[in-house]
């Protein structure tokens, strides 16, 4: 049998000491080669021409030319090359602009060695790869949630889920096992939602949770 050949691998962060703990974490990997660094954006691009690797893993904040803007010309350019965001930043227009540019998957720092490597083998294959709450945020676009959770801001996760749930049709006691809360607790979850939205009781809360889309089943 033929022994599979590493995946190579170009990094671009414009903080040296970070780049050396990312190459050190790859260069462990017996399945990934680096095959060369970069700081900013333009270098990353001349990197790509010169060494041809398999994927980049690249910051999006950098110098000169950032890492967004080298995404794009990666994209036009080397279409075959498989991009993975690895970032700091977890916004929206961040995570998606990143996304619409032609990047493959979106890790934060923070994420462990083995995330790492294989996002990066799983980019390498043609997958798509996305870490814990960013995944969450994808499928919440693609599903809509996003969109019902920004209808009511002022609410907090655990109000928001009584709500939905409440439109969906679920008695007190339906919302306590389903959330494994006391009933008490959903009451208070209620009454605090009622105040926030400033109607007079469920109905009326129930009304304005589907006219934004919540309680589908």
């Amino acid at each position: 049998m033929t022994e599979r050949s590493p995946v190579r691998v170009a990094l671009a962060d414009d903080h040296p000491m970070y780049r050396f703990g990312l190459r050190a974490v790859l260069d462990a990997s017996p399945e990934v080669e680096v095959v060369g660094e970069a700081s900013d954006g333009a270098e990353l691009l001349a990197l790509v021409a010169r060494c041809a690797p398999d994927v980049v893993l690249t910051d999006l904040s950098m110098p000169r030319l950032s890492g967004a803007a080298a995404i794009v010309e990666l994209a036009r350019r080397h279409p075959d090359v498989g991009v993975l965001v690895l970032t700091m930043h977890e916004d929206d227009v961040s995570l998606f602009g990143a996304l619409r540019a032609g990047a493959r998957g979106y890790l934060l720092k923070g994420a462990d060695r083995d995330e790492i490597v294989r996002a990066v083998l799983a980019v390498a294959g043609g997958d798509a790869v996305y870490g814990g709450a960013v995944a969450r945020r994808v499928v919440d676009s693609l599903t809509g949630t996003a969109s019902r959770r920004a209808a009511f801001p002022e609410l907090t996760g655990r109000e928001r889920d009584v709500l939905e749930l409440l439109a969906a049709g679920l008695r007190t006691s339906q919302i306590a096992r389903r959330l494994t809360l006391s009933e008490k607790t959903v009451r208070n979850h209620v009454s605090a939602v009622l105040t926030k939205l400033q109607v007079p009781d469920r109905e009326a809360a129930v009304a304005r949770a589907r006219a934004a889309g919540m309680g589908a089943q």
